[in-house]
């Protein structure tokens, strides 16, 4: 615990296919929360759902209206949980990464606290004041697997990291 917070990790990733791959992340994620002592809590893995709700999107180019809709959907599902846990403030790792515009994570997880009433969503820049380095070295430190793509099948094609000027682009609010 630091700063007064207890995290809690809530694996929602219904995206991920094939399910092999959902499961070496929540492998990965689980090993490392139970070395640090925190708890893991598995959402159900129904990508079937995902895709009902992201029908019609399947051909938005990466970081377009399919993102949205995916983190509109995972992140309803994350405040939600909160909100049943007594928690009042939620955020996600998806702000880490430096191949989701940060504008479409911020914008899905303040319309999911709205939706869900009675939670904050925790919209900071994660990939600056040297998170990104921190984020980086935690990877090296413990030897995560590290994906180069979200997981869903309309992203796993050859991905090229934005570059900076696109990123610091579509981090504006």
């Amino acid at each position: 615990m630091q700063h007064d917070v207890q995290p809690v990790i809530f694996y929602c990733n219904p995206n991920i296919f094939p399910e092999e791959e959902y499961l070496i992340r929540k492998n990965e994620i689980t090993r490392y929360a139970h070395e640090l002592g925190l708890t893991i809590i598995d959402d159900d893995y129904d990508h079937d759902a995902w895709l009902r709700h992201i029908a019609g999107l399947e051909g938005e180019p990466e970081r377009g209206g399919r993102c949205l809709e995916c983190f509109k959907y995972r992140l309803l599902r994350s405040a939600q949980k909160a909100r049943e846990l007594g928690i009042s403030e939620f955020t996600t790792t998806l702000a880490s990464s430096r191949w989701k515009r940060l504008d479409q994570i911020n914008a899905a997880g303040l319309w999911a606290a709205e939706q869900v009433g009675g939670v904050h969503f925790d919209d900071r820049n994660w990939r600056k004041g040297g998170l990104q380095e921190r984020r980086n070295e935690l990877l090296r430190l413990n030897g995560f697997y590290n994906q180069q793509y979200c997981g869903c099948e309309f992203s796993f094609r050859p991905q090229v990291a934005p570059s900076s000027s696109a990123n610091s682009q579509s981090q504006s609010k």
